[in-house]
Order: structure tokens, then C-alpha cells, then sequence
């Protein structure tokens, strides 16, 4: 009898990591698909959360938030491109020029998991990161994100009504606010069992390990 673990992915899909940690913590799931059973959720954190629409040159916000030159923002790419690749996820080639504001992606990922659950969600958070990190498309813009809602058979209409008013706003803000309430402040930051947590875009030998001791504990 396979043991079954819950699990909240805390990610924003602005986050190159958080895609490698997702493919990742799916190898590792595959792995032990005859030892664990998971329920996984995606739990919203932004990264620039104040960021204004039409979002802001990607080399400019990297180097005033960290400090870093194009030429280190360039090599540290390749890097995530490799671990991406290892995960299998395509990053966009030469990166997404931008980074937008994802207050409306989280919107829909909470509207998904209440709506349709589990496996909704996580199909759609996959859809996200692959047009934002892989893509390079503007994923604060709301032609966008309905044609991702389309394409993996959700309901336009409703979608498009949640993006244009505030519904959801309130429970997304409070959801980021329990987490960096406990003290998340990096992503991706992955949850089990409400205490025990792994930090960053680990490789998926780190996730099986971390879950397979979880499971014998539990």
C-alpha cells in the first residue's frame, strides 16, 4: 500500500527555478509512483508583486534586484537551460526579454484547483510556465492567458470574468501571506505534510530521497 503525502508547491510561474524544481519533483513522483500517492497543490508567491503592467526589461530588473552584469545573468542562464533540459523543460532560447507582473496567473491557478481540482491545476500551471519561461510571451496580458486557458479545455467565459473583475484576489493575497507568514521567502519551496520543507530547484535524486523518508516517518 502506497503511503500518500500531501504536498504545496509554493512557486511563481516568473520563476525559471520553479519550472526545474516541477520537473524535478514529477520524476521523482514517477519514480515512486508504487510508493507514494500525491496531492499536490500549487500555492501562489510573487516575486515582483508590485510589478506594473507591461512588467519591466529583464537585464535592468536582475541588475538592480541582484546586482549582476548581463554577461552573469547570461552564463547563469545556461545553467538553468541545462538543469531545464535534465528535467525535461525547453527554456526559451535566449530567455523571455521581460518579466511581468503574475498576479492573474495565480488568479487562475487558484480558480483551477477550486474548480477542477488537482490535475487541472497542475496542467494548467505547466501551460503557464511553458508559454512565460519557454515561449517568452507576456504573461500579464489577458489575450494571453485566456488562449492557455483554451487550449487545455477550461472555460474561456468563466476565465475571462474572473480576469476581469477581483475574484479570487483576496484568497490568492491570503494564501502569499500564510506562506511568507511562515517564513518563504525564496521559491520554489516545496511542503510535505504542512512540515517539512524542501528549498530550491533540487534534482530529482534529492526529491525522491526527501519523499521516501517522509513516507517511512509518516
Amino acid at each position: 500500500m502506497s503511503a500518500r503525502l500531501k504536498i504545496d508547491f509554493v512557486s511563481d510561474v516568473a520563476c525559471p527555478w520553479c519550472a526545474v524544481g516541477l520537473g524535478a519533483l514529477e520524476q521523482a513522483l514517477d519514480e515512486l509512483q508504487n510508493e507514494i500517492t500525491a496531492d499536490l497543490h500549487f500555492q501562489p508567491f510573487e516575486l515582483n508583486p508590485d510589478m506594473p503592467p507591461g512588467g519591466e526589461d529583464l537585464v535592468e530588473h536582475l541588475g538592480k534586484k541582484y546586482g549582476s552584469t548581463a554577461e552573469q545573468q547570461s552564463q547563469m542562464y545556461q545553467n538553468i537551460k541545462a538543469r531545464g533540459a535534465e528535467v525535461g523543460f525547453a527554456f526559451h532560447p535566449v530567455g523571455r526579454g521581460r518579466i511581468f507582473n503574475t498576479f492573474d496567473a495565480h488568479r487562475l491557478l487558484h480558480w483551477a484547483d477550486v474548480t477542477g481540482g488537482t490535475d487541472t491545476q497542475r496542467r494548467l500551471k505547466k501551460a503557464l510556465l511553458n508559454a512565460y519561461q519557454g515561449r517568452g510571451e507576456v504573461i500579464d496580458s489577458h489575450d494571453v492567458l485566456l488562449n492557455i486557458v483554451q487550449a487545455e479545455g477550461m472555460d474561456v467565459e468563466t476565465a475571462m470574468e474572473i480576469l476581469q473583475s477581483g475574484t479570487y484576489a483576496e484568497d490568492v493575497r491570503a494564501r502569499e501571506h500564510f506562506y511568507t507568514s511562515a517564513g518563504i521567502h525564496s521559491v520554489p519551496a516545496v511542503i510535505i505534510n504542512d512540515k517539512h520543507l524542501i528549498s530550491g530547484g533540487q534534482p530529482a535524486e534529492v526529491f525522491a530521497n526527501a519523499l521516501r523518508q517522509i513516507a517511512a516517518g509518516a
